[in-house]
């Protein structure tokens, strides 16, 4: 018996255990959601930027539109004017009859070149230059052709479209001429130059730029000193910034269990994965997650599609529900605005209509954008846009609590933001069906009935026994011939 005893005890415990082990988990589920409700109900500290419309917000504004970001490139072109000096040592010297000396250039001289730089932060990038300057000396109108080869580090204050700089950098200036008497030969010095100037970003691709600086090279003659060369230059550059991040919306899981709101079968209740509903221990024949004391069909499991999905019981969405779920064709808005356009009308009164059918349906509204301007500019347009939306179907008669709004800007393309068509399509509005109570109208199968709802069948009465008893003292025959 004691070795039974031994065999059997630990499959006993094992199962014992098992099945205590969900409530535990229940337990510790049930304490740890309101903490991890409590951190994630609140909404994101800068979530008022992206509220309401004006309030503190500047990304309407192109000022803080195109502003400089980490990583971008600049690739321009440019031109000036130079003002070489009289005393470069780039002169060669002649031997002309008027004795030696050094041949100048014209005082003012085109400046043309090619430029190209990178941002690793916002406010300091480095650049390289290489340029040509065309001339010809003053005394005999010899043509010479100054060039530049030169690098140079910016820093800028990059907060607006409109950005001013400085830089400081070395190189080389050089000369080619035909050679002395005529020319002034061939030659090059190292110089340094420094300067001040503005960009201003036209748009996400376009940059005008303008400079101020002072070459400083060797001076002629037989001292030693410095001289210097202004220049002022005009250019046009093309930036290219770095791809944007797609960024999580912000309204997929509404409970905070890091479950999204399209897989969670408990979408406003903390719990863990994969349903994202609280462990509890519960009788649930079809595995659906509602107790079978709640469940209208206790065998067949709920149809998770927004539509009636409290009641437990396998459904379909009604086909006018289907036609306002998903993308809403024909609602339409003025560009970069978030007035709707009138022709849209009739699109947003059937959706209003629908609603009013089907009053236990709530729906969330969400405004999409394509990639051109601003992110936060998109984002917030999107909000507005969506807004718009709810505020025309709620002067048509629904309920302001059944219809909630998102904005998730160009963050969830459907087509490519390359082309004018595909831009179009990204710019919409879609309705997703949230939930709905169950319809009073609709035969469900397999309901069981509550435990005190169950019939009673009535105690039988005792039959009586069709055969007698014997009396208590007649336990003996009495014998009659007995003397």
């Amino acid at each position: 018996m004691k070795r039974r005893f031994n065999s059997i005890a630990p499959s006993t415990l094992g199962l014992a255990l098992a099945a205590a082990l969900p409530c535990l988990a229940s337990s510790t589920a049930a304490n740890a959601a309101p903490a991890a409700q409590n951190e994630t109900s609140a909404p994101p500290a800068d979530s008022r930027r992206y509220s309401a419309r004006g309030r503190g917000d500047r990304r309407d504004k192109w000022i803080h539109r195109w502003a400089p970001v980490r990583n971008m490139w600049e690739f321009g072109i440019y031109g000036g004017v130079w003002f070489p000096s009289k005393h470069l040592e780039l002169f060669g010297p002649t031997m002309s009859g008027s004795g030696s000396g050094n041949q100048r250039l014209n005082t003012v001289a085109p400046d043309v070149g090619l430029r190209a730089a990178y941002f690793p932060l916002r406010f300091l990038g480095v650049e390289i230059e290489g340029g040509v300057m065309p001339t010809q000396t003053r005394s005999s109108d010899v043509s010479a052709t100054a060039w530049a080869l030169r690098a140079h580090v910016i820093g800028q204050l990059g907060l607006w479209s409109v950005t001013p700089f400085i830089l400081a950098g070395t190189g080389l200036v050089g000369m080619q001429s035909a050679s002395p008497p005529r020319g002034i030969g061939n030659d090059q010095d190292v110089a340094i130059h420094f300067g001040a100037g503005v960009k201003v970003f036209i748009n996400r691709w376009v940059m005008l730029r303008l400079d101020v600086r002072d070459v400083v090279s060797n001076r002629a003659g037989v001292g030693e000193g410095l001289t210097s060369s202004p220049e002022i230059l005009l250019g046009l550059s093309f930036t290219l910034r770095p791809k944007k991040k797609k960024a999580r919306p912000r309204d997929d899981d509404r409970d905070g269990d890091r479950i999204v709101d399209k897989d969670d079968f408990c979408i406003d209740v903390y719990g863990p994965p994969p349903r994202g509903c609280p462990q509890v221990c519960i009788d649930d024949n079809d595995g659906d997650g509602l107790d079978n004391t709640e469940d209208t069909c206790i065998d067949d499991p709920e149809t998770r599609n927004g539509f009636e999905d409290g009641d437990g019981c396998p459904d379909e969405v009604p086909p006018e529900l289907s036609e306002i779920a998903g993308i809403m064709e024909g609602i339409q808005f003025d560009t970069d605005k978030d007035n709707i356009k009138s022709t849209s009308k009739p699109n947003i009164d059937n959706a209003a209509a629908v609603m009013k059918k089907y009053p236990s349906i709530r729906v969330r509204v969400v405004g999409h954008t394509d990639s051109q301007g601003a992110y936060k500019h998109n984002i917030d347009l999107s909000q507005r846009r969506a807004a718009s939306v709810k505020r025309a179907m709620v002067e048509q008669g629904v309920e302001d609590s059944r219809i909630e709004t998102a904005g998730v800007g160009p963050d969830q393309p459907i087509d490519t933001n390359e082309t004018a068509d595909g831009r179009a399509k990204n710019r919409r509005i879609e309705f997703q069906i949230l939930e709905g109570a169950a319809s009073k109208t609709v035969k469900k199968r397999g309901k069981k009935p509550p435990k005190d709802e169950l019939p009673v069948e009535p105690t039988p009465e005792p039959k009586p026994d069709p055969t007698p008893e014997p009396a208590a003292d007649a336990a003996k025959p009495v014998d009659p011939v007995a003397p």
